[in-house]
């Protein structure tokens, strides 16, 4: 794997100007960042941070005002290099009266892939996406989170180096959002670069390698997730299933400095997940088999 980052923004700034083209908001402020070959980074900030503005400047679908973007090396707006990514974009705009196979022969074309991929592709990809059942009904009859599904195979189509995505749990509901970020990790293991944008802080600091936080356009922190949440005062010691004279001991060892003794906690998202996965062989609403 090539040591050449995937992704490289150079004293990115990018300035929204009116009519007249007088500076109204700087929406990007010298941005110096590098993605990594087969990392999943996070960009998060909160809404109007200039993660949006920084995903168009790398899709080459806007313009800096100054600095450079480079993506596999190239400019974002070099043709070959988007061969190479793709994008789920913050909101999933799709035709309403197509099919979820139709919708993904048409974006198979428009990278003028064979036929036959873009079979074997959509059959692999709304399976992954968990979308067989309605793999032939109209999109107008979609839910939002059954969009967004789509919407992520869609951005898979073509078999990316670069996976660009924006809010991807965004009208998902919690089983939807962990089985994107379980795709995400799955993304990764097979070599790919994923560009995570989110202001769901969960999404991102479960999958992610390293994060950058920004803020009014400015990139205010950047490393390695356990670097950044890393707390050097403080130490976590678990015991397995300790009687009482252990943990006397402990805190008689600990003296002043113990904050306290408790059972560790469950997530949510994981106890939410394994609820859910018990109760689904026997009860809940089913989906309809459709006929072919």
């Amino acid at each position: 794997m090539s040591d050449q980052p995937v992704l490289k923004t150079v004293q990115l700034t990018k300035t929204y100007t009116d009519f007249w083209g007088r500076a109204r908001v700087t929406a990007l402020d010298h941005l110096d960042l590098e993605v990594r070959p087969g990392e999943v980074f996070g960009l998060l900030g909160p809404n109007g941070s200039g993660k949006t503005t920084t995903i168009k400047l790398l899709l080459g679908l806007i313009r800096p005002t100054r600095g450079d973007a480079f993506v596999f090396g190239q400019d974002p707006h070099d043709r070959k290099v988007k061969q190479r990514i793709g994008y789920l974009p913050e909101e999933t705009y799709l035709y309403k009266f197509l099919t979820a196979d139709e919708t993904l022969t048409f974006f198979g074309r428009i990278f003028k892939l064979p036929s036959d991929v873009i079979r074997k592709r959509s059959d692999e990809l709304i399976a992954l996406v968990g979308l067989q059942h309605a793999r032939r009904r109209r999109l107008g009859e979609y839910s939002k989170g059954m969009a967004r599904r789509l919407g992520l195979a869609q951005a898979l189509i073509n078999d990316p180096d670069l996976v660009v995505l924006d809010e991807p749990t965004s009208g998902l509901d919690p089983i939807g959002s962990a089985e994107v970020k379980d795709l995400i990790v799955e993304l990764k293991r097979r070599g790919k670069t994923v560009l995570l944008c989110s202001h769901l802080l969960a999404d991102v600091e479960s999958v992610c390698d390293r994060i950058a936080i920004m803020h009014q356009g400015v990139l205010r922190e950047c490393g390695r997730v356990d670097d950044l949440l890393r707390d050097d005062q403080r130490l976590n010691i678990e015991l397995d299933r300790p009687d009482e004279a252990t943990i006397a001991a402990v805190k008689a060892a600990a003296g002043a400095s113990l904050l306290g003794v408790a059972p560790p906690r469950e997530r949510l998202e994981a106890r939410f997940r394994r609820i859910i996965a018990a109760a689904q062989p026997t009860s809940g609403a089913k989906n309809p088999v459709e006929k072919r």
